[in-house]
């Protein structure tokens, strides 16, 4: 028998982790794989098939021209691996489990510090709720999550469900920074004082794309990849930053300077895989959230603080 028909559909994800990442080092880590596992497993893809996928190059490793081609192909085997599970899992009649529940951490702050989720326990005493707190959009059809919990819109055709709440946003200072600095009345008087900036995982968020168009060149004093360090830098007097209302308002050494309009209007979606939905430890949640969503919207929106 010819060995290079014998493939290992397995060996794709080394292939499909270096294409992203240009690494064998990188690809181990997103693998949990060492180096020498990736280069091996890659090796054999090659001696099954053939033929050469990828090239070492100064800075990492490139796809060769076959291997371009064969790119779109792998990620659709991935994709349909993916889907299998998914649809599988979904069968399975579980009366136990644990559903993963991703949003921001400022979101999972507060909602550890109301009764929910401990409702939630009551009502379904076999399921149990895992928060996952980060500001990275988790890949739900990767099944890093089962619920998020979302600031704006969705992407994706496989996200299903729907609006919960919508937060307003304001500008705030510290009271040490407004007795050094003063404060602003407007936009548009930012640009003369010193900001907090977004970083990395929320740079993309509407409220940075926000301070960066009123404020392009205003003084950054500090960055932060997250928000609880963005709100201490803050409170701590080294710059302005937009916050949401529900979490300026709740810290008593902040000064809310004006309010942002309605283009700042962030609504929070609650969303699962098109696939997962009917799973019973991720319906019996989005079902719960329905039941509660006077309480969520509350959360999300700042109507209520927690006890």
């Amino acid at each position: 028998m010819d060995n290079r028909a014998m493939l290992d559909w397995n060996d794709l994800r080394y292939l499909l982790a270096v294409a992203r990442v240009g690494s064998t080092i990188a690809a181990g880590k997103a693998l949990g794989r060492s180096q020498s596992t990736v280069h091996r497993r890659l090796t054999e893809l090659e001696a099954r098939m053939g033929c050469e996928l990828v090239k070492r190059h100064p800075t990492g490793y490139r796809l060769t021209e076959l291997g371009a081609r064969l790119l779109p192909y792998a990620e659709r085997v991935q994709e349909a691996m993916r889907s299998f599970e998914r649809q599988s899992l979904a069968c399975k009649s579980e009366s136990t489990g644990t559903v993963r529940v991703t949003c921001g951490s400022m979101i999972a702050d507060r909602l550890q510090r109301l009764p929910l989720i401990d409702t939630f326990h009551a009502r379904h005493p076999d399921f149990r709720v895992e928060l996952v707190m980060t500001e990275r959009r988790l890949d739900l059809s990767k099944r890093e999550a089962d619920v998020a919990i979302r600031a704006g819109e969705p992407h994706g055709d496989m996200l299903v469900g729907r609006k919960i709440a919508e937060a307003r946003w304001a500008v705030y200072a510290s009271r040490s920074y407004i007795e050094r600095h003063g404060g602003p009345k407007r936009p548009e008087d930012i640009q003369r004082h010193f900001v907090v900036g977004c970083d990395e995982a929320i740079a993309h968020y509407a409220a940075a794309r926000w301070l960066r168009s009123v404020a392009p060149h205003a003084t950054i004093a500090t960055r932060s990849d997250n928000w609880p360090a963005l709100v201490l830098a803050v409170k701590s007097g080294a710059g302005l930053a937009p916050l949401q209302t529900v979490h300026g308002d709740s810290e008593s050494e902040l000064v809310r300077l004006f309010d942002i309009g309605p283009e700042l209007m962030t609504p929070y979606f609650l969303l699962t895989h098109r696939d997962m939905q009917r799973m019973p430890r991720v319906s019996a949640f989005m079902d719960f959230v329905d039941s509660e969503i006077e309480a969520f919207r509350a959360l999300l929106s700042g109507k209520v603080e927690p006890q």
